[in-house]
C-alpha cells in the first residue's frame, strides 16, 4: 500500500531520531493520511481519495474541491489530481461565463469631469 497523498502526492519522509546522547538512528515520517469523500460541484460527482490533512485542511479554506484545484498549479498535483482538475475547468468552461464590464465608460467618464474642470477655469 502506498503512502501517498492522492492530490498533493505528499509521501513518506526520511530522517533520524536523536537521543539525548546524540545517537541517531533512522526514522521514517509518515503522512497523516485519510480517506475521505469529496464532492465536485461542477461534474456533480463524488470523488473517494486518500489524502493527508494538510490538503484536506486546504481544500475546505479554499472553499471545496473545485476551488482548490482551478487555484493550485499543475506542478504541486499528482497526474490523477490533473485529471480531475482538466474535466472541471472543461466542464466550467462550457457554462456561460458573465460578460466582463468594460472600463470606457468609467473611463469616458473621468475625462468629461476633468475637460468641464478645465472648461470652467
Amino acid at each position: 500500500m502506498v503512502k501517498k497523498c492522492d492530490i498533493s502526492g505528499t509521501g513518506v519522509m526520511s530522517g533520524n531520531n536523536v537521543s539525548h546522547a546524540n545517537n541517531r538512528t533512522r526514522r521514517r515520517f509518515m503522512p497523516n493520511l485519510q480517506i475521505v469523500s469529496l464532492f465536485s460541484e461542477a461534474l456533480n460527482k463524488v470523488f473517494k481519495l486518500k489524502i493527508c490533512s494538510k490538503t484536506l485542511r486546504s481544500i475546505e479554506h479554499n472553499g471545496g474541491l473545485d476551488a482548490y484545484l482551478e487555484s493550485t498549479s499543475n506542478s504541486k498535483l499528482t497526474p490523477e489530481a490533473q485529471k480531475i482538475k482538466k474535466s472541471v475547468v472543461s466542464k466550467k468552461g462550457v457554462q456561460a461565463k458573465p460578460a466582463k464590464k468594460t472600463a470606457t465608460k468609467a473611463k469616458s467618464a473621468r475625462t468629461t469631469k476633468v475637460a468641464s474642470k478645465k472648461a470652467a477655469k
